[in-house]
């Protein structure tokens, strides 16, 4: 597939702009400082509507959401939940789609009262959309009661979605990029899938290299490095001593020569012949089928790859994300947080209450078991949790809890014009690996260019 066709869909965002500029103010909220939200009374009817990227799709993430969402209007009669899957998103273009749902239908005026909005979305939600500022609606001790319990939220999890000392939202779903493995095409290569050294990224493209040549075709997939993949490779130009904006969050970093570098590494995996040059949906589909032995991708399509596995009748296991060197890995969470828009006191309510559920210890024991998404809740995992069970039995998910104490937050860019610095990034990569590009250039240009548009 030719991947110059992958960034139609990422301009969508970019054309509807600053449109909502100054129509929204950051923070605003019906609440007092001390976050008196009103009590909804248990005899009070209201009906909220929730806006999830994961009821855009069928199957395991749709029907999970749903069964949350029945659970809690069994516990809360009085409320009516309308889950509404996203007009824009999907997990593979989500940066590019969730929040110009939102936006659009706030221009309309009737927004959704809860929307699932990835990380690289918490600048233009907190400044531009409208979210409303957890901190001042509920309060201090709302939200330490919330992120706190029996099994509280992973301390790096519970500050994802903090903006300007303030919670915008709750952290909801994530997982960090996980090295999916076939173990039938280690083994047709000669390989044993549980000895072999994948630790680096020069260990995997020996492996790659062998089972390319084994097979006759490229057995590496890496979707960091195409468009909706930008999570990932924010990972890997990290894990690289790159980064995509600094500190102070005034300059773009990805012109530096170790994040050309890091190009330049899958570059030349692309020139050997074992990496594949596919769209996101496609990576991940042609390995659930069974087609590429080694993909690097988010753990939340877990029952997916488990699915295609024992349909294809081969064995699928997981690694953490590969190092550059000696180097100390740096994993960037993919997923969303839970922002609320709601305005009117009893809608803000029931959503608190809604948001609340889908983040609890139940929720995150069907998030995690049937979708593969982390537990924030980590201690569940732990003896006499919940999920120390299901996680022994099933060590496909060790990798990605490895990896959240390592985690660092997915950079969302300063300004409207975020998911435009997304694509013109993208666009760079993919014209240096893929298409003969030199890379010095594309990524040196790209950074002018990106600079621009968050100035």
């Amino acid at each position: 597939m030719n991947t110059r066709t992958r960034r139609a869909g990422l301009a969508s965002l970019a054309l509807l702009g600053i449109a909502l500029s100054g129509c929204a103010s950051a923070g605003a909220t019906n609440a007092d400082a001390a976050g008196a939200l009103t009590e909804l009374p248990a005899d009070e009817k209201v009906e909220i509507v929730f806006e999830s990227y994961n009821l855009s799709n069928a199957g395991i993430w749709s029907d999970t959401i749903n069964t949350l969402l029945d659970e809690f209007m069994a516990e809360h009669p009085n409320i009516t939940v309308v889950g509404q899957p996203s007009d824009f998103g999907q997990p593979s273009d989500s940066s590019t789609g969730t929040a110009a749902s939102v936006q659009q239908q706030l221009l309309a005026g009737d927004p959704p009262d809860i929307a699932q909005l990835t990380f690289n979305e918490l600048d233009f939600a907190a400044t531009t959309l409208g979210a409303q500022n957890l901190s001042a609606l509920v309060g201090d001790e709302g939200l330490e009661e919330q992120f706190g319990g029996e099994h509280p939220y992973h301390e790096r999890a519970q500050v994802l979605a903090d903006w300007d000392g303030a919670t915008y939202g709750l952290p909801y779903v994530f997982s960090t990029p996980v090295l999916w493995i076939n173990e039938a095409q280690f083994e047709a290569a000669g390989l044993d899938p549980a000895t072999v050294d994948l630790s680096t990224w020069d260990a995997v493209a020996a492996a790659a290299a062998q089972i390319t040549a084994s097979s006759g075709a490229p057995s590496l997939s890496v979707t960091c490095l195409v468009a909706g993949g930008s999570w990932c490779m924010q990972g890997l130009f990290a894990s690289n001593g790159a980064e995509v904006l600094s500190e102070d969050r005034s300059t773009i970093g990805f012109g530096s020569d170790a994040a050309i570098d890091t190009v330049e590494t899958f570059r030349g995996m692309f020139d050997d012949g074992i990496l594949t040059n596919e769209a996101f949906v496609a990576q991940y589909e042609a390995f659930a089928q069974g087609k590429t032995a080694i993909h690097v991708n988010t753990s939340a399509l877990q029952g997916a790859f488990l699915q295609g596995s024992q349909a294809g009748g081969w064995a699928l296991s997981a690694r953490t994300l590969p190092s550059f060197g000696d180097q100390a890995v740096v994993p960037t969470n993919s997923g969303s947080f839970l922002a609320l828009f709601a305005t009117d006191p009893a809608k803000q309510a029931a959503s608190w209450e809604l948001m609340q559920w889908m983040t609890s210890d139940r929720a995150y024991e069907l998030i995690s078991t049937e979708i593969g998404y982390l537990p924030l809740r980590n201690s569940l995992t732990e003896e006499g949790g919940s999920l120390y069970d299901w996680v022994e039995q099933n060590p496909l998910v060790k990798p990605n809890l490895e990896q959240l104490d390592a985690l660092e937050p997915w950079t969302s860019y300063p300004g409207d014009s975020y998911a435009q610095v997304d694509q013109v990034l993208a666009t760079a990569i993919e014209e240096s690996i893929y298409y003969g590009g030199d890379a010095e250039t594309a990524m040196t240009e790209a950074a002018e260019r990106a600079q621009g548009l968050i100035e």
